[in-house]
């Protein structure tokens, strides 16, 4: 229990080593090889905790969740990336990881449900590397790519729209556009949401990682990773929201945009015969058949 309480102080708190072991009264060599043991044990249950929909029924109950919080149709999980710093990893190529803000970090991407709940992370990637680059080495675009249409994901516009990734309209210049572009930041704001939550719960997550080896590093998101979709699963008290998502959202309503709905059941728009055959024909099919 003592081990795991340290463990959990660290990702807590972002804090040095030295002071957890401060905190616990041993030697800061003992707070890094039990944090290493703690992480590993806890990363390990990542494909228990960390599931991405894999049945019909599962992404049809999904879409429907969607739908009744946002009004978007068709959606099976909301995309985004985050970044979390990191101290300059050192070797050959340490520059990769500075990314366009300017300091070290690691990108990792996201993919949640309506409630915030990851089903599937990405953490390996330097904080140079775009979105989209990470996306596109995905198991999960790979699955997308070779499977008949079951859904999307949405994705702010970063990424390519396509046929199993919906993205906002650039330029909207029709009420039908702007109500497509309403649900979809309600539908989207979930992973956005999650970005929050994780790092609130997780501080380290943050305000960065004091260890050396990136080896380390990566570890320790994907166990904050996993304790946070255990929380989220136990009903634990969720870190209180960012006062600008709750001005936001009050924003969205005053403005007279719907963000609360209705249980319907909905599923993805027939696409069958759409000229272009993918690409933004998709998404103007989802907007001619649920926002006209």
């Amino acid at each position: 229990m003592t081990q795991l309480l340290m463990a959990l102080r660290f990702y807590a708190t972002g804090t040095f080593q030295l002071v957890v072991g401060d905190t616990f009264a041993v030697h800061k060599s003992t707070v890094c090889r039990v944090l290493h043991q703690v992480t590993a044990a806890i990363a390990k249950l990542r494909a228990k905790y960390v599931q991405f929909p894999a049945t019909g029924q599962e992404r049809r109950d999904l879409m429907n969740a969607f739908y009744a919080s946002s009004g978007m149709p068709g959606v099976i999980g909301a995309l985004d990336c985050t970044h979390v710093p990191i101290q300059s990893p050192g070797g050959n190529d340490p520059e990769i990881f500075r990314n366009r803000k300017g300091y070290f970090s690691v990108n990792m991407q996201l993919i949640t449900d309506h409630t915030g709940y990851v089903m599937d992370a990405v953490v390996r990637w330097a904080g140079s590397v775009h979105d989209s680059t990470i996306f596109d080495n995905s198991h999960v675009r790979a699955m997308l790519e070779t499977q008949a249409l079951d859904g999307y994901l949405v994705c702010d516009s970063g990424y390519p729209c396509r046929r199993y990734m919906l993205t906002p309209v650039a330029n909207p210049t029709t009420d039908a556009q702007k109500r497509y572009n309403a649900a979809h930041v309600a539908a989207r704001n979930s992973v956005e949401r999650a970005n929050g939550i994780l790092k609130r719960r997780f501080p380290a997550l943050k305000y960065g990682l004091r260890l050396s080896l990136l080896d380390h590093t990566l570890p320790v998101i994907v166990a904050a990773v996993v304790l946070n979709n255990i929380a989220l699963i136990m009903g634990d008290e969720v870190p209180p929201d960012d006062a600008e998502l709750s001005d936001h959202m009050q924003k969205l309503r005053a403005e007279g945009l719907q963000v609360d709905y209705d249980p319907v059941e909905v599923g993805p728009p027939c696409t069958t015969g759409q000229a272009g055959g993918g690409m933004t024909s998709v998404r103007q099919a989802v907007i001619d058949s649920h926002f006209m």
